[in-house]
């Protein structure tokens, strides 16, 4: 049996029998994933966030995933600029849920990886088997730099990432290892508890896009996170990495995608929301600053692309955004899981002001086009 056949015997939601799983981004961080000064009830607390992991239970949502930050973007938003660990946050939503799937988001140069065996195992005991990594290279060079870290080149960050994984993996099924790489060196390390479940670790996902970052998510992880331009280039994407995964590792890689989400009673009522938040309140100076840590400068694009690269960031960090009346947004999931996507992190504005909707109105229509169950 394979890991993921362990999952699915255990009872994992992210392993249920759901076509298209479902969850929400960022809602750790200020703003979550909207770059917008528009005015929102949104607050990035735990009390706020336990309202939210309330809402999903009741609907039948499959996860919560959170983002690693360290610092804002700036602007006058300072996008991010408030957020919570991500451990100990799915530490405390764990223990008071049920059903959720919660994941930890961890810049692997910041962590040594004894010290992340040992935390993600006691989550996942938390959990009974909930948790997972989402594992992240780092890449915002001023949140690297706080940590005295050098940021490496592309390439070498997934090399020392391997090393990284290498100790975690082993760590999760032994004790006494001893480990000398390029970059990391463990001594006689050990990990108690192992984690919960027969699977014998939590579950990961990995954003890697690059060739060594797809290799690295084929290799250790269970789902590839990745961000859609269209549906026709979403379904190639879904088609690469499976068949990666496969050919190069003989093994099952899932794909999650992100989506900003309006619903309204009407499509015009949509339209002008994200019109609102995007085009008339959208912190553009904070989208600005995250444009050139990423290194996408208007020279590189035609002016009308780079508007719109910029446009899709402020309306959820560059998820393809699904705007309309509940219809048409069942309408555009129902595409959206026809590439073979597996499931989708869902940003909004107002989580706890438009979950509510959301849950009424479109998830009775995922089920009757057979997407839920």
């Amino acid at each position: 049996m394979t890991a993921q056949d362990d999952f699915r015997a255990a009872g994992n939601p992210m392993f249920n029998d759901n076509k298209l799983k479902l969850g929400v981004f960022g809602t750790n961080c200020s703003n979550a994933c909207a770059i917008t000064l528009a005015e929102t009830t949104f607050e990035p607390t735990f009390d706020h966030n336990v309202e939210i992991a309330k809402k999903l239970e009741a609907a039948g949502w499959e996860c919560m995933v959170p983002i690693a930050r360290w610092r804002g973007f700036g602007g006058p938003s300072n996008f991010n600029g408030v957020n919570m660990d991500t451990f100990t946050w799915a530490a405390a939503l764990a223990a008071v849920t049920t059903k959720l799937q919660f994941f930890s988001t961890t810049h692997i140069p910041t962590l040594n990886p004894i010290v992340a065996t040992k935390m993600a195992t006691t989550i996942d005991h938390i959990s009974k088997g909930r948790y997972g990594l989402n594992l992240v290279t780092g890449w915002f060079t001023p949140e690297m730099e706080m940590f005295g870290v050098p940021m490496m080149e592309h390439d070498t960050r997934y090399e020392y990432a391997t090393e990284w994984m290498d100790i975690v993996e082993t760590l999760w099924k032994r004790n006494g290892v001893t480990f000398e790489g390029e970059f990391l060196k463990v001594k006689d390390a050990f990990s108690e508890p192992k984690p919960y479940n027969k699977a014998g670790r939590p579950l990961l996902i990995c954003a890697g896009a690059s060739g060594k970052g797809l290799h690295f998510t084929a290799k250790f992880c269970d789902f590839n996170f990745g961000f859609m331009q269209d549906m026709e280039s979403g379904a190639a994407w879904v088609k690469k990495v499976k068949d990666l995964a496969r050919t190069e590792y003989n093994r099952d890689l899932g794909t999650f995608t992100a989506c900003p989400v309006i619903v309204r009673e009407t499509e015009k009522e949509a339209k002008e929301y994200y019109d609102y938040y995007v085009n008339q309140k959208g912190d553009w100076e904070a989208c600005e600053n995250i444009c050139e840590v990423l290194q996408v400068q208007s020279q590189n694009h035609s002016a009308e692309m780079y508007q719109k690269f910029k446009e899709r960031f402020v309306a959820g960090w560059g998820g393809y955004p699904i705007v309309g009346n509940p219809e048409q947004v069942a309408d555009k999931l129902v595409d959206l899981s026809n590439t073979g996507v597996n499931g989708a992190l869902l940003t909004m504005v107002d989580y706890n002001e438009e979950l509510p909707f959301f849950n009424d109105r479109v998830m009775p229509l995922l089920k009757q086009a057979g997407l839920r169950n």
